[in-house]
């Protein structure tokens, strides 16, 4: 039985024992990815099936977020503070802290299609229980599995102007497809239980992602235990992830479509875009400075160096926090219609933003609407604005308050009048952003708390099938989405590239998961089908691996996400890949030239071995200078400290922290290898700050006053990790 605000519950078991009295005690528990989990809900659910054997319970979901805590004593020491600052008011999600310990009862399993990234690579139940699956085909895995209780936090109405309404806020990506079908399956005679959470923390978000509450079957309601979001901090931007997220930027088309996921290389994209657009200058010396357009006639044709005068309309899964610096910053503005026709007008500029006469030509021409017009013409042309809201059609005519207007479009009086009366003066009820979901840090939460009415109408939180791929969809068709998402670029990452053209980004070739296919191949494969648009993966050229240099461009592997036939554009810090439509030779030849120059002359061998080379290939000499010198050179001639700085957008690391952060990564870099742990503990021995240069920053480490070997054997090697790492100003002092 469906519940009204008036009877939403302010107690937790009494919300599971309403859920055990509706579907028993098998229990197949769906809940959204990510931020969405109604922690609250669900550590009572998971505590009653610790203490109640009898309940089987089975939770489907993805991205369980717990806060980082460090694996060894100086990174516990290091993450303890900083969880407790942005973490201690958020309760632990119970099942997930269990998972981690390998500690879940026999009647519970958790099963996820995505990780976060390396969360669970060694933990063995979690990778026997991976589902492995499109994000798009998670509501069918979902119901297939026999999903009978879904639960999610939710953003009450009664704030926001909509009482009797709740807000799927953040995760409406899977619950819009899915909580139709659990009632059609309740309807078919299996019970079924829809729990919400409701949490005013929670950002509101209308259009799609606002539902009635009486959707749900109970609403648990406490002020008083209601918690921060859990955030994702800003991590560093290095200049090698800089360089990638400038070349992208050179692939954004002026009048396009954005879509770009999490993380560094997102956030590089994101602060060029922003460069490109308010500081064209700046951003077109680098350009020259780069020789892009020599180099990589690909941003000449499909790209843009000027500012963003139409704009972008983002498109994505997952609206990060980069979306919203791109509105702010005026680039982030292309809004599009629910009506294809409409925005098939305005695409080819037929129809423009300002609203005239002209525009009701163009439609009556087109067949849109008729003349005389009709009560149906007049109630569309309300609904983007091209009317304004106080026009009546009465009696076939045109009533403004007091005034009454023929409807004939032929008539030069009645036009005369329609342009000073009726018309609006902009189109409305465009979207500039679709997401599915967010995940970002504590100051994007506010900011979108904090957005004007006008802004957060502009973004569409809605399902993840309607943005992921082209199929038809209840919120619109296939013709629909192709022309709101012209000059599209989907701009996703991968750990490994191979030489034929397939993308790692998923999973190791043993079979261990890292994170999950989400909806990277969606994008992928949409860009194929879409004229105009463009898959985009971007990677860093190599990596650090057990204390030394790997590279992340090979010849081949065990394990695929993107199978080669779909490869497109690839980008690294050394420049862009046009692989589409290129035969075999072209493609290894171009990922070579991008890829660092102590793996080239190898990665040539073995392509001239395989046959895919010609023999008497050599490499150019311009080639050749692909290293992280060459990085450091040309980074800081193109001005990095002063237009590419680390953290751009914020961050949630202290002065100390940088600088801890940064001596003890590169302590772990020292010690991956077992020579490597003996020469820097006989080092670390050694080292003393008998000046008391590093006191501060050992207070923030707690080792300021070690007792016990242990705490002595850790204080020597920060003091070590710091000498390693130190600038002339890293001393932890305080700055008056």
């Amino acid at each position: 039985m469906a519940v009204s605000s008036k009877q939403r519950s302010n107690n937790t078991e009494r919300c599971v024992d309403d859920v055990i009295r509706r579907v028993g005690k098998n229990i197949t528990l769906g809940l959204p990815l990510g931020l969405g989990k109604p922690v609250r809900f669900v550590n009572a659910l998971y505590q009653r099936a610790k203490d109640d054997p009898e309940i089987n319970l089975h939770i489907f979901t993805a991205l369980s977020l717990l806060a980082p805590s460090g694996s060894s004593s100086l990174e516990k020491r290091f993450m303890g503070p900083f969880a407790e600052r942005l973490y201690g008011g958020i309760p632990v999600l119970q099942y997930a802290q269990d998972v981690n310990k390998n500690n879940l009862p026999p009647n519970v399993q958790v099963s996820e299609f995505f990780f976060k990234a390396g969360s669970y690579l060694n933990n063995r139940s979690q990778q026997r229980h991976y589902v492995s699956t499109n994000y798009t085909h998670a509501v069918r895995d979902l119901m297939d599995l026999g999903v009978n209780v879904v639960a999610q936090m939710v953003a009450p109405g009664e704030l926001h102007g909509a009482p009797g309404m709740v807000s799927l806020s953040c995760n409406p990506d899977l619950s819009l497809d899915l909580l139709p079908l659990l009632r059609e399956r309740e309807t078919a005679g299996t019970p079924v239980a829809i729990v919400g959470e409701i949490n005013r923390q929670m950002p509101w978000f209308g259009r799609d992602a606002a539902i009635a509450e009486d959707e749900f079957d109970m609403v648990f309601e406490h002020q008083a235990s209601e918690y921060p979001l859990f955030s994702a901090p800003q991590m560093a931007i290095s200049p090698a992830d800089h360089m990638i997220g400038f070349y992208a930027s050179t692939l954004l088309k002026d009048g396009g479509t954005l879509q770009v996921g999490i993380g560094s290389l997102g956030a590089a994209l994101v602060h060029s875009t922003i460069l490109r657009h308010k500081n064209n200058a700046a951003w077109r010396a680098v350009y020259d400075n780069f020789n892009v357009a020599e180099r990589f006639p690909l941003a000449e044709k499909e790209g843009g160096t000027g500012p963003f005068d139409k704009g972008l309309y983002g498109c994505s899964e997952m609206m990060v926090d980069g979306f919203l610096y791109l509105m702010e910053a005026g680039v982030l503005r292309r809004e599009v219609y629910d009506h294809a026709d409409l925005q098939i007008l305005i695409n080819n500029g037929n129809i423009e933003e300002r609203v005239s006469l002209d525009t009701l030509d163009v439609l009556r021409r087109e067949g849109l609407i008729d003349s005389p017009m009709r009560a149906r013409d007049v109630t569309w042309l309300k609904r983007y604005g091209i009317l304004r809201d106080a026009v009546e059609f009465k009696g076939g005519r045109l009533r403004i308050g007091d005034h009454s207007l023929n409807a004939d479009l032929d008539d030069p009086e009645a036009r005369e009048a329609m342009a000073s009366l009726a018309l609006g003066e902009r189109l409305t009820g465009g979207v500039a952003m679709h997401g599915g979901f967010y995940v970002g840090p504590q100051q994007f939460y506010q900011s979108l708390r904090e957005l004007s009415d006008e802004d957060r109408d502009r973004i569409c939180m809605t399902s993840v099938s309607y943005i992921n791929h082209l199929y038809d969809h209840r919120f619109g068709n296939q013709r629909l989405k192709a022309a709101q998402r012209i000059h599209s670029r989907f701009i996703n990452t991968a750990m490994m590239y191979t030489l034929g053209g397939a993308a790692v980004s998923d999973g190791l070739e043993d079979g261990r998961v890292i994170s999950g296919v989400g909806g990277q191949y969606n994008f992928v494969s949409m860009a194929h089908e879409l004229p105009g648009a463009r898959s985009i993966i971007a990677l860093r050229s190599s990596r650090n691996a057990r204390g030394r240099a790997v590279s992340n461009i090979v010849f081949s592997y065990g394990h695929c996400t993107i199978p080669r036939h779909l490869r497109d554009v690839v980008i690294t810090e050394y420049g862009m890949a046009d692989l589409r439509g290129q035969p075999d030779e072209q493609v290894y030849l171009r990922l070579i030239r991008i890829a660092d120059s102590r793996f080239q002359q190898g990665l040539l061998e073995q392509a001239q071995k395989a046959g895919k080379v010609d023999a008497k290939f050599r490499l150019p000499a311009s080639w050749l200078n692909n290293t992280p010198d060459a990085i450091a050179r040309t980074f800081a001639e193109a001005g990095g400290k002063d237009w590419f700085p680390p953290f751009p957008f914020g961050r949630d690391f202290t002065d100390q922290e940088l600088v801890l952060g940064k001596a003890l990564k590169k302590l772990k870099a020292e010690t991956s290898t077992r020579r490597g742990k003996l020469a820097t503990l006989m080092q670390a021995v050694r080292a003393k700050d008998e000046e008391g240069r590093y006191a501060e920053l050992l207070q923030r480490m707690g080792l300021h006053q070690p007792s016990g070997l242990r705490e002595k054997l850790d204080q020597r090697l920060v003091i070590h990790g710091l000498q390693l790492t130190e600038n002339p100003t890293d001393t932890g002092k305080s700055k008056a």
